[in-house]
């Protein structure tokens, strides 16, 4: 019974076999997705507490981890050529469960070398891990689609259960070196996350995820995945709100903890707040997933990021430690439903011949404002936390202006059709 009420939360369907096939696919989508974002995640805390680890005290540690850390990110610029295989593929699933495991084998050797091999070397081996990362993410999100039913409600619905796997991943991959470092050694974190690729990859193989049918027409390059983006229209604007945003949430729990220290003496008071920030988003992403957004999702983009700047100016604006934690409880739950919208944007929007194309290169370019984000804040910092706040806010109002200018001077074309065919109906 429990296992049927689940698979029902999952599909928005009651009783029925074919909902509850479709759903018993998407709990499997679910876990893999979850098991290797956490792995990707976790890694980047792995490396650097393994590099420490490897140099001891007074070491370059710190910097050799925030190489080997980069060298994992990096790679989704290259987002266009890295997606192409999978929007050629006849059966997506191989080539994301490989993408899996090489990543999962680069990581492992990468971390072995550490300490043992010019820096470099090492590098190099964790690039190839990052090179895989653009399919975990946005790559694997891509194929979402084909494993729903077609109803708008029911992808929606697919998106949110995808954007949960986010924010689980954000929170049990670190949580996982942590508890694993703390018993053992930074390399044997390095290894349980690789078996957790490795897992997440046997079970990709059992999902069947067929290619969009985008008919003859031959899979995009990265030259005209590019254009696709960068073209006046829907995908351009939810690629600017995204971006944008992404620079300002990228420096939010680094400013959490630097302002709940100055809000309290009380020990742990950033760290809370950063953590309300993420169980804000974690649990709005799940309502989103049980309750399917509705709106058309380009408007819905701009006008959730609007309300995300109102969400973080409050946080700038916040008079005491619990006022702040509701503020930034608040500013993660409207993220935690701007993510899943934006991935109804490229959805809705992406040509079959190009959608992972699309899905990725959105992705990595929300990836590199974050990581860039993040690095401006720690610079900002110096001028004070509520400061840095009220910028960020005003960044992100500057992106849903952007947005909307965007709209009224250039609409753009309306939203393909639908571009997959779910695997229940071939």
């Amino acid at each position: 019974m429990h296992r049927r009420a689940t698979l029902t939360m999952l599909t928005g369907r009651t009783g029925d076999g074919e909902g509850i096939a479709v759903g018993a696919v998407l709990l499997r989508y679910v876990v893999a997705a979850a098991l290797v974002r956490a792995a990707s995640t976790g890694a980047a805390v792995a490396l650097v507490a393994l590099a420490v680890d490897a140099t001891g005290p007074g070491g370059n540690g710190p910097a050799v981890g925030g190489l080997l850390a980069a060298m994992l990110t990096a790679p989704t610029l290259l987002g266009p050529v890295c997606a192409r295989p999978l929007d050629r593929a006849c059966d997506g699933r191989w080539v994301l469960a490989a993408s899996c495991v090489l990543f999962a084998g680069a990581l492992a050797v990468g971390a072995v070398l550490v300490g043992r091999a010019p820096v470099g070397v090492a590098a190099a081996v964790i690039g190839v891990a990052g090179l895989t990362t653009p399919l975990l993410t946005g790559g694997l999100s891509s194929r979402l689609s084909a494993l729903a039913d077609p109803e708008v409600d029911a992808q929606r619905r697919a998106e949110g259960w995808d954007a949960v796997t986010y924010g689980l991943a954000g929170t049990a991959g670190p949580a996982a070196v942590g508890a694993i470092v703390a018993v053992a050694t930074p390399l044997a974190s390095v290894v349980g996350l690789a078996c957790a690729a490795l897992v997440g990859a046997a079970l990709l193989t059992t999902l069947p995820l067929p290619r969009p049918s985008g008919g003859d027409a031959p899979a995009a390059g990265p030259g005209r995945v590019v254009r696709l983006v960068a073209a006046p229209g829907p995908l351009r604007r939810v690629l600017v709100a995204s971006t944008l945003t992404a620079v300002a949430a990228g420096g939010l729990l680094v400013v959490a903890v630097v302002l709940g220290g100055e809000l309290t003496t009380a020990a742990g008071a950033g760290p809370a707040l950063a953590a309300a920030f993420g169980l804000g988003g974690l649990g709005a992403s799940a309502v989103v997933a049980v309750l399917p957004l509705r709106a058309e999702p380009e408007r819905l983009t701009i006008r959730l990021t609007a309300v995300l700047a109102v969400a973080i100016a409050g946080c700038a604006l916040a008079p005491g430690f619990g006022s702040a934690l509701v503020a930034f409880g608040v500013a993660g739950a409207v993220n935690g439903v701007l993510f899943p919208a934006s991935l109804a944007a490229r959805s809705t929007y992406s040509p079959p011949e190009a959608r992972a194309g699309v899905f990725v290169t959105m992705a990595g370019a929300k990836t590199a404002a974050a990581s860039a984000g993040t690095a401006v804040t720690g610079i900002a910092l110096a001028l004070g936390p509520r400061a840095v706040l009220a910028c960020s806010a005003a960044v992100v109002a500057v992106a849903a202006v952007a947005a909307v200018l965007d709209r009224r001077a250039a609409p753009g074309p309306p939203a393909p059709a639908q571009t997959s065919t779910p695997w229940h109906a071939r």
